[in-house]
């Protein structure tokens, strides 16, 4: 029938057309994204340094700000100066006579003659404590021991007078140089003075006191009372 062969060719031709619009769609999508679609660029590989977090170098810490009271430019507050230690030795008193242990034996170094000649004098600190020595000594003989008795010498002082500290149990010497006693038996003297023997002699130092002291072994015998004395000092003399 004319109508039915009609609809067969525009049904035939429909399929046609629709197979032809699918085919094209199909090769178009190969080629182009679908409408909408986002681009995505490829990513490359990021250097390690640049991924990495560029490290920062270490700042001291800013000195705290004061503000000044009523506002104004804030000033920067010093850092506050280190303390200074500070050693004060406190200097050793005098030695009291009561701090005092003396002694007196015979020279090795001693004029020619049959007197003592010299002598050396030695103090010790007996106390819990330092002290200091320093000068040159007074010197007298005691007659017959007694110190109310003495005879005074003239001292011709030897040496510069240097301070000694002495800590408990140190020592310090003087050396006692007389004028010497010649001759056998009593002797006598050079200058035709009559020779002196004294069994003790009182030595006395500057702010120390007075001390009597005998000789280890026998008397002091001197002539003209005089003596030339060493200052006190921590070397002991010959």
């Amino acid at each position: 029938m004319p109508y039915r062969d009609t609809v067969r060719v525009t049904t035939s031709a429909a399929a046609v057309i629709a197979a032809a619009l699918s085919l094209t769609a199909c090769q178009s999508g190969g080629d182009e994204p679908a409408a909408g679609a986002s681009r995505t660029p490829a990513t490359t590989a990021a250097s390690p340094a640049a991924s990495a977090p560029a490290a920062s170098a270490p700042t001291s810490p800013a000195p705290a700000a004061s503000r000044p009271a009523g506002g104004g430019t804030p000033t920067a507050t010093a850092a506050p100066a280190s303390p200074v230690s500070r050693t004060s030795a406190k200097p050793a008193p005098p030695c009291p006579a009561t701090a005092l242990k003396t002694r007196a034996y015979q020279a090795a170094d001693r004029p020619d003659g049959t007197g003592t000649g010299a002598a050396v004098v030695e103090f010790t600190n007996v106390s819990g404590g330092s002290c200091v020595l320093r000068g040159h000594p007074s010197v007298a003989g005691a007659g017959n021991g007694s110190p109310e008795h003495n005879t005074p010498l003239s001292v011709t002082p030897q040496g510069t007078a240097s301070s000694v500290r002495l800590t408990p149990g140190g020592k310090a010497w003087v050396k006692l140089t007389f004028v010497q006693v010649q001759g056998e038996g009593d002797g006598y003297c050079a200058s035709g003075a009559k020779p002196a023997a004294y069994p003790t002699l009182v030595v006395g130092l500057p702010g120390a006191g007075a001390h009597q002291v005998a000789l280890d072994d026998g008397v002091f015998a001197e002539c003209d009372n005089k003596v030339t004395a060493t200052a006190v000092a921590s070397v002991k003399p010959v």
